[in-house]
Order: C-alpha cells, then structure tokens, then sequence
C-alpha cells in the first residue's frame, strides 16, 4: 500500500505547537485515501544536513518521500542582517557567500534522498510569517531559490508553502515560524493532492499550491 514519509523540521513534525489539534502527519493521514499511510521522520529542529541521519529510519515499505527542510538554515544565517557592510553590493557578497553554501548542500541532500529511488517531493520555505520584516523576506527568497534549482534541476515536484501559508491564522499563536493546525490541514491537503496525482515518471517539476 501507498506509504507517505515525511522528511525534515518542524513544519512537519509540528505537534508540540498545535497542542489539543491534529499535528501534520495526522492532518496527512486524514487527507489521504484510506489505503494510504503516512509516517513522520522530520524532527523539530533539524537542517538540512540532518535529513540524511533521518534517512536511517526509513520503512521498508515507504513509497514517496517530502522533504520540507530550510526554514532553520535560514534562521541560522540570519545573523547575517546585522553584520556591518559599507555598500549595498558588499552586503549582497556576504549574504551570496552563505546562500551558495546551502544551495550546495541542499543539492547533496536532494541527490541522497533520490537515492533511495522512491518519488520524492519537496518544499519550500514560507515567508508570510507573522512578523517577519522586510530583509529578513529577502534574505529568505535566496534560500527559496537555492530549494526551485535545486528542485528543477533533479526534476522533482514543489509544493510552494509561500502560497500555501498566507494569513497570520496559518502560523501558530505558541511559535509564529511553526504552522498552525489550519495552516497544517493546508499543507497536509497539498501534498496528498501531490502523492496521489502527480506523475512521477515524466522527470518534470510541478509546483503545487
């Protein structure tokens, strides 16, 4: 039978912010066709070089693979707004010089997922959380970019959470970086219309909202 496994942080191991409401990998569950299951592997926390230790603990029977992962390599870089630079460009070199480290390692993550020769999906990074400021956005887009490339270039499909998670409501009121359970059902909602319909075998990148 069909077997999800969801693979990365806290976007989809969000249980401990949805206290008393159905976490992700429930919402998934309850998304998908009877025959179908869903396992949790993401971890609150992880990054992107993380989800390869994830990897160990894969069933046997899983059959499709999301990986949402990013969000914390992001966080991580942030203090990077408030280093001092004399120009616009010397602050871009900077910012480019963290990018381009992600962007590689997010590319060697994407091949050992692949690897394991199941069909595989990933995510991008929401930015519509609550209170996010304008350079935090920015920054944000170039790890958004480093996932797309990635992704088009492995010829894998996108669920795009920047389109998914819009309203405050869909971030939780205990951390607003963390979905909310109505953020949660959205996101659960995508990637089961994703696993069931989408055509693996063409090699093309579909993005899903």
């Amino acid at each position: 039978m069909p077997h999800v496994v969801l693979l990365g942080d806290s976007i989809f191991d969000n249980a401990r912010y949805v206290p008393d409401r159905p976490c992700v990998v429930q919402q998934l569950r309850d998304a998908l066709p009877a025959e179908w299951s869903a396992t949790l592997l993401a971890v609150d926390g992880h990054i992107v070089v993380d989800v390869v230790r994830q990897l160990a603990k894969l069933p046997a029977d899983a059959t499709h693979l999301v990986v949402s992962v990013g969000g914390n390599d992001a966080l991580g870089a942030s203090g990077l707004l408030r280093e001092p630079a004399l120009t616009v460009g010397e602050a871009l070199v900077m910012l480019h010089e963290r990018l381009a480290e992600f962007a590689d390692e997010y590319a060697d993550m994407l091949r050992t997922v692949r690897a394991t020769g199941k069909p595989v999906a990933v995510c991008t990074v929401y930015d519509a959380i609550p209170g996010m400021g304008t350079a935090e956005r920015t920054g944000l887009a170039g790890f958004n970019e480093a996932v797309l490339r990635a992704a088009v270039a492995a010829g894998v499909p996108v669920v795009d959470l920047r389109l998914v998670c819009t309203a405050d409501v869909h971030f939780s009121p205990l951390s607003s970086i963390e979905p909310s359970h109505v953020g949660g059902a959205r996101i659960a909602d995508v990637i089961a219309r994703l696993v069931t319909t989408h055509d693996f075998g063409t090699g093309r990148t579909t993005v899903y909202v």
